[in-house]
């Protein structure tokens, strides 16, 4: 063994080598190195054979172990799995450098080529467990020794780039730099191979590289040509990144990351900071790193308001352009967000420089990403085949709030080398084709979480990494059309369908609805429906429609002497509140026949959610399984939220309890159902109906059928029904009108009258930010120094119940005694079982709520027992943190509430900390991809919106069209509504879950206020003190209750849909 002192030229090379921080002095030590040992570079696995055997140094040992462990697996055959493969990569991103490292493993000839020669990127990148492990294995801390040991698992993508280089290059992978792909060169004739067209003036030897293999990781900006790639477009979202220096003091080190916080479950960080500095924004991201790296999402109009953008454009490439967007303001921008989201403890912020020496700091566009229809495509000339995959970003470009970019771009690097191996094995192309195709399908899909668990037994196989894995799941005869032979004519090839004729065998869509309204209402007295027009103008069979569905809520003998508006409003609005099918016309306009194509859609919802519940005079299913009860409950929700405010507002509540008035609530199901509280008995009078459903009651605009929105008995545009503060779409459950001024705000904005500053009067529904007095401790809500190891943002626990209490329950826990007993006996001495510390340590960690502190020996004798588990360096680094079964999850979430003992215990606090994050970004990552899909949810929306006019305006305007024409039209414009109420029905689901991400967090925060409370002396604590605590412990009861109606919601749709499932 050579001494650390060795000044053999190798060594000193190698360990410049290892230390390397630019990417030019990567490659010129590397080079130095071959030169030392007399090889060249660039030879492939051999060359890596040949460094290890020569290089007889220390340093490099447990590095070569790494390397020989991986390069040893049995589907690498000992680099022999794909040595008459010749490969070219274009792209020295992550996922281009990953692909060349295992294409290299498995014997093939690599060479990469990328058009930059530095690496300057230093974007932060999340990290899921398998890709820090895979890491690790190819020696990620042997070249970064600050390889993931913060709290959060990420890395710098310049760092990442720096480590997969230098492995890469120890592999034998060719490297080209400042050399631009730019196209194929084919075989010019029989004999010879595929080529690349480069620029400028490559080397002859690159210029004449013929390889079998094309392997595309350039970004999302270069697809080679081929490929075809879709737009998937939401909402407008505008990105902001910022990096700052980090020069790593002291002060730096102690400041919290902050792994994600989202508008929509955390409103009230956000106001706090819309009040602190006039910053809206979606979310935030900090990340400690090489930089302090933050990402948000903006809004728009607060951009333009602060003056980051010049001119408001509609085109986003304009809006965001350099001309429009004001440096200065960009850079204000992000330092005053930066320092508010960390109190300012990160000093006097100074940006970190690009590549072009400027400040790193940048807004982008992710309103739309790009995704490939396919994956790999084989192209052949002159009976030369040339094997083409995407990886990266030109295969589906990641929405950054996820933070799934890097971990797919890895997994699409695997199955795009297993690809290449199955290619060099001499599979059938379109067999190759069809399998590769079948993973691409479960690429967008993975997670975490449905992943295998054992991250070390991932490999090449893509059966290590994706359970119930199918590579069948694509035939090859679904592949021919990417089995491009250029000699041939190219094949005409279509995934569009005849939208033209649609259903033209068979019956009319018209006729349809007409037959099934019929059924429905047979046997009724008085009805007798022969149209969809004048046969529902006087209520009747409406009403019978209605109480065929719902039955026990209307009877047909309680129509006598009622008018027929009065009847159309009684069941439109029974209907609405109690089967979910939202009007899109009036009750004047059924009654007059004035909107026939309206009334044509209503019904025609009725048939879609219903027309598969059997004909039967009995009663109905009380959840229909036709209907969204997503839909049902938010309805319940936002008139429940109205008669609250209310109270409120013009009559003192009294003290009552709030709860949502839900069916839930009622454990009989016996007795028939019934209006719910709040509905009145009486039909309501004519002015509570919309005056024109043609015209919008916001903008005065004219409202076409699928643009109708229906809140409060009026109509509006989607696009108007908006706050009148941020413009954020408004959903049921989760906005108000203001008395006032009549005009709608989502719960942030909402005005409160008679508001206390104090917030004393805060309601559960409220999400305004509490002003704190004097005495009230410092709140994760408020720019305030947090406590030391807190997150300015609140960290969840690592795992949360949903727990479920019944009335008695919840009068003990509002009447628990709240002062510790000093005379209760210790815990005995804990065993030695850590499964059974952690129960003790459970069962003795809650400060403050009558049960004993828990002794101290208890966590020394866990930190003992962890101290003696490691039984090498080697195996910490590799496992990072301890790894915990439920009982021990358990016990880190109790010991949460004792962080005044964590300090003595560095190693359960860390891991504390760190699995505390990670819950905070799964609930982060949740709530992200649900604001994606409400996103693309309203974009789909807006697109039917304007089909539908275009259908709407052709039915009405062109009366001297064939009647044949006609119902063809109708027939598409049934087919979108359809199509709405689908994308309706989701997006309640959808907000569902916000309810449940925003109500887990209101918890979380009324927890750490509670427990900042009482676990003081009850000495201290002022008149104010305990009245702030006995508020917060009422909020807390009631966001309980909230929490109860929720899970009691979801238990019966649940058993709902096992009661009408196959075999029911």
């Amino acid at each position: 063994m050579a001494s650390p002192t060795s000044t053999n030229p190798a060594h000193a090379h190698f360990e410049s080598f290892l230390q390397a921080q630019l990417c030019q002095n990567v490659l010129s030590s590397f080079q130095g190195l071959c030169q030392a040992l007399g090889l060249e570079s660039g030879g492939g696995l051999p060359q890596y054979h040949k460094i290890k055997t020569q290089l007889n140094y220390w340093s490099a040992k447990s590095l070569w172990a790494k390397l020989d462990k991986r390069a040893g697996q049995p589907v690498y055959q000992q680099g022999q799995a794909c040595a008459n493969t010749k490969c070219l990569v274009v792209g020295a991103g992550p996922c281009g450098l990953r692909a060349a490292v295992e294409l290299a493993l498995l014997g093939a000839r690599v060479v990469l080529v990328e058009k930059r020669t530095k690496f300057s990127r230093h974007n932060v990148l999340h990290l899921w467990p398998f890709t820090i492990h895979d890491l690790r294995a190819l020696g990620a801390k042997k070249f970064y020794g600050r390889f993931c040991t913060g709290t959060l698992d990420h890395v710098s993508i310049r760092q990442l780039q720096l480590l997969l280089l230098k492995v890469a290059l120890l592999l034998g992978v060719e490297i080209h730099w400042g050399v631009t792909f730019t196209g194929l060169q084919p075989p010019p004739k029989q004999g010879s191979g595929w080529r690349a067209q480069l620029q400028p003036n490559p080397p002859a030897q690159l210029a004449n590289y013929e390889f079998d293999v094309l392997i595309s990781a350039a970004g999302g900006k270069f697809i080679p040509e081929g490929f075809t790639v879709r737009e998937m477009r939401g909402k407008l979202a505008i990105g902001i990144t910022a990096n700052f220096v980090n020069t790593r003091t002291v002060e730096e080190t102690q400041v919290p990351e902050i792994s994600g916080v989202a508008r929509i479950y955390n409103q009230s960080f956000f106001q706090s900071l819309l009040k602190a500095t006039g910053i809206d924004l979606e979310n935030i991201v900090y990340y400690k790193d090489d930089t302090h790296y933050f990402v948000m999402t903006a809004k728009k109009q607060c951009l333009l308001r602060l003056g980051v953008l010049r001119q408001d454009w509609p085109e986003t490439d304009r809006l965001l352009g350099s001309a429009n967007v004001v440096p200065e303001a960009l850079q204000r921008f992000a330092q005053e967000a930066a320092d508010f989201a960390t109190h300012g403890k990160l000093g006097k912020l100074e940006f970190a420089k690009d590549a072009r020496g400027r400040p790193d700091v940048s807004a982008f566009d992710f309103t739309s990403m790009m995704r490939a229809d396919s994956s790999a495509r084989v192209q052949e000339k002159h009976g030369a085949r040339l094997l083409l995959g995407l990886v990266g970003d030109c295969l589906v470009e990641p929405f950054w709030p996820l933070g799934t970019g890097v971990a797919r771009g890895f997994l699409a690097a695997f199955d795009a080398a297993w690809m290449v191996k199955r290619w060099a094995e001499g599979a059938e192309p379109l067999e190759v084709l069809a399998e590769r195709e079948s993973l691409y399908q479960l690429l967008s899909q993975t997670s975490p979480e449905n992943m295998h668990r054992n991250v070390a037994q991932y490999g090449l196989d893509p059966a290590t990494r994706y359970p119930n894995l199918n590579l069948r799941a694509v035939s090859p005869n679904q592949v021919r059309d990417l089995y491009d032979v250029m000699a041939k004519e190219p094949v005409w090839k279509s995934d569009k369908t005849d939208s033209g004729k649609r259903d033209s065998g068979s019956v009319g869509k018209q006729e349809e609805l007409l037959r099934w309204c019929q059924e429905q209402t047979a046997g009724y007295p008085g009805v007798h429906v022969t149209d969809l027009s004048s046969s529902w103008a006087d209520g009747l069979a409406l009403c019978a429609l209605v109480n065929r569905l719902r039955p026990g809520l209307l009877e047909p003998s309680e129509l006598q002497g009622m008018g027929a508006v009065e009847a159309t409003s009684w069941a439109l609005k029974m209907a609405e509140h109690e089967l979910g099918i939202t009007p899109v016309l009036s009750a004047q306009a059924v009654v007059a026949g004035s909107d026939p194509l309206g009334l044509i859609a209503y019904l025609s919802h009725f048939h879609s959610a219903f027309k598969s519940t059997p004909h039967s005079p009995g009663p109905a299913s009380q959840s229909p399984s036709g209907t969204s009860s997503a839909v049902l409950f938010l309805g319940k929700l936002q008139r429940t939220l109205q008669r609250t405010r209310a109270k409120e507002n013009g009559e003192d509540a009294g003290g009552k309890k709030l709860r949502l008035e839900v069916e839930a609530e009622t454990p009989s199901t016996e007795k028939p159902p019934v209006p719910e509280s709040g509905v009145p008995l009486t039909p309501p009078s004519q002015h509570q109906e919309a005056s024109g459903e043609d015209l919008c009651a916001l903008c005065g605009e004219h409202l076409y059928i699928l643009e109708r929105l229906c809140a409060d008995g009026r109509f509006y545009h989607r696009s108007c029904f908006c706050c009148c503060v941020c413009e954020a779409t408004l959903w049921p459950g989760g906005y108000g009108q203001h008395p006032g001024d009549g005009r709608f705000y989502c719960l942030q904005h909402l005005p409160s009258p008679g508001h206390k500053e104090d917030g004393n009067d805060r309601g559960p529904e409220s999400q305004d930010l509490v002003t704190p007095d004097d005495n009230m401790p410092s709140s994760p809500l408020t720019p305030m120094a947090p406590l030391e190891g807190a997150s300015p943002i609140p960290s969840p626990k690592p795992i949360r119940q949903l727990i479920r209490l019944s009335s008695p329950e919840r009068q003990r826990l509002s009447s628990l005694n709240l002062t510790p007993d000093s005379e209760m006996e210790p815990p005995p001495k804990p065993p030695r079982s850590c499964t059974a510390l952690a129960r003790q340590a459970l069962e003795g960690s809650f400060v403050g709520w009558g049960v004993p502190t828990q002794s101290p020996q208890v966590l020394m004798a866990m930190e003992e027992e962890e101290g003696n588990s490691s039984s090498s360096e080697e195996e910490d680094e590799e496992e990072g943190d301890v790894a915990l079964d439920p009982d021990m999850e358990l016990v880190l979430q109790a010991i949460t509430n004792n962080s005044g003992t964590l300090d003595k215990y560095p190693t359960w606090q860390r891991t504390l900390l760190r699995r505390a994050k990670e819950e905070q970004m799964k609930r982060f990552c949740k709530a992200q991809a649900v604001q994606l899909r409400l996103n693309e949810i309203e974009a789909s929306l807006r697109e039917l919106e304007a089909e539908g006019k275009k259908l709407e305006l052709a039915l009405r305007n062109q009366s001297s069209s064939l009647e044949q024409q006609k119902a063809l039209w109708l027939e598409q414009l049934l087919h979108l509504v359809q199509k709405k109420n689908s994308l309706v029905a989701e997006e309640a689901e959808l907000m569902i879950t916000v309810q449940e991400l925003s109500l887990e967090e209101k918890q979380l925060q009324l927890d750490q206020e509670l427990r900042s409370y009482m676990n003081r002396n009850e000495t201290p604590k002022t008149a104010a003190d305990q009245q702030a605590e006995n508020r917060i412990l009422k909020e807390l009861v009631n966001v309980v209750n909230q929490r109860d109606a929720l899970i009691r919601f979801q238990e019966e749709r649940r058993l709902s849909e096992l009661a009408s499932g196959p075999g029911a």
